[in-house]
């Protein structure tokens, strides 16, 4: 099969989701979005992601859940699809502890109800957003996609890898090409307003303190959007079979040295509010890229100093 054409993007008015339409959007090709809007975090913000790609005609917005199988049947048999990039989840760790059920719900049977309509509907290509916290807490690194991940330590976790175990079962089954992206900690313009980087820098802008969980020392492997959508557009035009793949920038920062960029970028102090460490919180992330540099050509091109200066900057005009 040929680079898709016509996409069906899920979660499509989210960070990542949002991004990788109107990439695609750029590219040519037709896209679908998904979304139901979930009240995670304010829908106008939802929406304002979604508004330069609601002034091309070659973009429908459908609003809906992905457990809803009549509508997801519906829009797999209107949209002939030739690609899917499956993004719509319920999202965070922290959050996944109080709702575990529901998360269970969405991120799994949700992304079944998918996956079935994929495969009554000319089998798709298809990319599914996993996520770096399947590695559960290590202390060692970088992450590879041969370890161990038996061992979450949130819902959440255990949702993406069980998700990943669905896809790989679709794909022995019914002959799937499923891509499954694990993404490390992905940041920039449209970013979720519970999610640090951001919510550090609203918080300095303001004056007010910002809420930093142990001793500021966790490692993170933080992605730019724009390098995370690369990557997905990569596996989403080559058939991989089945595969899986890190998406990170192949770097760790601690949580310390991202508040220090952020006052240098602001040109601001941070005024810090420590907290104990969370449950379901890891140690650190690190992600292995050679496979998908090698399968995808996948290469972050985006600096941590250069990606929390477009973070501010976006940050500023939305504000």
């Amino acid at each position: 099969m040929s680079r898709p054409s016509r996409v069906l993007v899920t979660g499509a008015a989210g960070f990542i989701g949002s991004t990788l339409v109107d990439r695609l959007l750029s590219e040519g090709r037709e896209v679908v979005g998904l979304d139901s809007f979930d009240p995670f975090y304010p829908e106008d913000q939802k929406r304002g992601n979604l508004a330069s790609a609601q002034q091309n005609g070659a973009f429908r917005l459908v609003e809906g859940d992905i457990r809803d199988a009549e509508l997801v049947e519906q829009v797999f048999a209107d949209g002939r699809f030739d690609g899917v990039v499956h993004l719509a989840a319920l999202a965070g760790v922290r959050p996944s502890l109080e709702r575990p059920s529901v998360y269970a719900d969405v991120n799994v049977h949700g992304t079944s109800v998918i996956l079935e309509a994929a495969t009554r509907h000319r089998n798709p290509r298809i990319v599914f957003a996993s996520s770096s916290s399947v590695y559960g807490e290590r202390t060692d690194g970088p992450f590879s996609e041969t370890d161990p991940v038996e061992r979450p330590i949130s819902p959440y976790a255990a949702t993406k890898r069980a998700g990943e175990l669905v896809a790989h079962t679709f794909h022995h089954a019914h002959d799937l090409s499923i891509s499954c992206m694990r993404f490390f900690t992905a940041y920039g313009p449209r970013q979720r307003p519970d999610l640090a980087i951001r919510k550090f820098a609203e918080r300095m802008i303001l004056g007010e303190p910002i809420p930093v969980f142990g001793d500021g020392s966790a490692l993170r492997d933080f992605t730019f959007i724009d390098d995370v959508v690369d990557g997905v557009t990569r596996a989403l035009d080559i058939d991989s079979g089945f595969a899986l793949y890190n998406l990170g920038a192949g770097r760790k920062v601690s949580v310390l040295e991202v508040v220090k960029l952020l006052e240098r970028a602001l040109e601001a102090p941070a005024e810090i509010e420590w907290l104990p460490v969370q449950t379901g919180d890891v140690p650190r992330t690190w992600a292995d890229i050679s496979a998908a540099s090698e399968a995808l050509g996948y290469a972050p091109q985006t600096t941590m100093e250069q990606g929390i200066e477009r973070m501010v900057a976006w940050l500023r005009r939305s504000v």
